[in-house]
């Protein structure tokens, strides 16, 4: 159970629900307040490297709620510029090791490929 006060859980913030609080608390980020200090490039490669699958719709779902926004709000070259980023997050977290790199070097032996 948490100890974060109702008034500053990462729910409170627009377009975040359980799902998405459970994958920020894996990470470390528990409430609102983390969440906004941090921002999203941050929070997402944390989730990253504490287990959640990378999504692109994810990541650009916690930029708008970050940005009090709705979360189909991204569009056109914003939305492109966003895929970047997404795509730099994923590349430095690889570079890392990821969440789990013992795993994708199994996955790597037995030729699964990358699974991100």
């Amino acid at each position: 159970m948490s100890n974060t006060p109702a008034e500053d859980s990462v729910t409170t913030i627009r377009n975040i629900g359980p799902a998405q609080a459970e994958a920020l608390a894996r990470a470390g980020i528990h409430t609102a307040t983390d969440l906004q200090r941090i921002g999203a490039e941050t929070a997402y490669a944390r989730m990253i490297e504490t287990g959640t699958r990378p999504h692109f719709i994810g990541f650009y779902v916690l930029v708008m709620s970050l940005q009090g926004r709705p979360w189909n709000d991204c569009k056109g070259a914003e939305k492109a510029a966003l895929r970047e980023t997404f795509d730099a997050i994923i590349a430095r977290t690889r570079e890392s090791g990821g969440a789990n790199p013992e795993l994708e070097r199994i996955l790597d032996r037995i030729g699964t490929g990358a699974r991100r």
